[in-house]
């Protein structure tokens, strides 16, 4: 992607800081509103959800009395929230900053939020609720393994993208399948999401896995510290216990913790084993997009650096 958009498609310029959970990515954006006078839009799947604060990192009360941020705290956790619901969000967040002279600047790991935004999205079929409760219902039963391994024989491709535990995709491909035929992957290859909407210009943020696993762990002990096990305590006894944010990173282990499946030792090395994975296929998503300018995260880089980088 360059920096010039399509003919017809916006024009004015769009930062973007992608990269793996843990590696910096929010307190680059924060030096870089107050650098270059922006506001930040979080491309989280999880910062959406109210209530779901110290294990999604959000930004602190005066980090955002500070730096103006959107996209947080959008939605309650019993509404669902998509890539489309995203891009319409963003959308009008971004025409806002623009009215007002101002850089808009994305940031988040949240690929596919990212992918949207710039690209859009491909046409597939709204969801089925009837086939979301036959899915939902054989993973109450049997567990999400079935599940995965029918995706894996009809759309391997997708399956090779989507975690073993990760109902909502998994249902989601299997669903696109079931009332298309065609494979989700398929559908996304054909989209090509290669025309840009957005004159954008992205930049990552990379560390060395061993430095990263170590940043992780040390982050989740940080935001165990900070409370989260009370907030989680929190959510579900709000009756939030079984919403789809709560099957977050940690979030359900320590769900499962209260609930007595787990003793708090297990769901930390869980959630350690889980975010560090996760983190790899942020890392590898990411290093498709031809477009992303790396950044080494060993020091917190400058937002000098990224001007430099990127020519702004």
């Amino acid at each position: 992607m360059s920096s010039a958009a399509a003919p017809g498609r916006e024009v004015d310029p769009l930062l973007v800081i992608v990269g793996p959970t843990a590696v910096g990515k929010s307190a680059l954006a924060l030096e870089l509103a107050l650098t270059l006078d922006g506001e930040v839009i979080s491309a989280d799947s999880m910062q959406v959800y109210q209530g779901f604060d110290i294990g999604t990192a959000k930004p602190t009360a005066a980090e955002r009395a500070g730096v103006p941020h959107h996209l947080i705290d959008v939605v309650t956790p019993a509404q669902r929230f998509s890539a489309a619901d995203f891009v319409l969000h963003a959308e009008e967040a971004l025409r806002a900053i623009r009215a007002r002279g101002r850089l808009p600047i994305v940031v988040g790991g949240s690929g596919l939020y990212v992918r949207a935004l710039l690209y859009g999205l491909f046409a597939a079929p709204a969801v089925d609720p009837a086939l979301r409760a036959a899915h939902r219902q054989r993973a109450d039963e049997q567990g999400t393994a079935p599940l995965y391994e029918q995706l894996q024989r009809v759309d391997p491709a997708a399956a090779a993208r989507i975690h073993a535990h990760d109902f909502v995709r998994i249902s989601r491909a299997l669903e696109v399948y079931e009332q298309t035929g065609q494979p989700i992957s398929e559908l996304r290859r054909a989209h090509g999401f290669s025309l840009p909407r957005h004159a954008a210009r992205l930049v990552g943020l990379e560390l060395d896995p061993a430095l990263l696993r170590e940043r992780i762990a040390r982050r989740v002990e940080q935001m165990l510290a900070r409370g989260w096990l009370e907030e989680v305590r929190a959510l579900c006894d709000a009756g939030h216990a079984e919403s789809h944010p709560m099957g977050g990173l940690g979030y359900r282990q320590l769900r499962d913790q209260l609930q007595g499946r787990l003793d708090l030792e297990e769901a930390m090395r869980q959630t350690r084993r889980e975010t560090w994975r996760f983190a790899r296929r942020q890392r590898n998503w990411f290093a498709h997009e031809a477009a992303v300018r790396w950044l080494d995260a060993t020091s917190p880089p400058s937002a000098t650096a990224v001007r430099e980088l990127l020519g702004l």
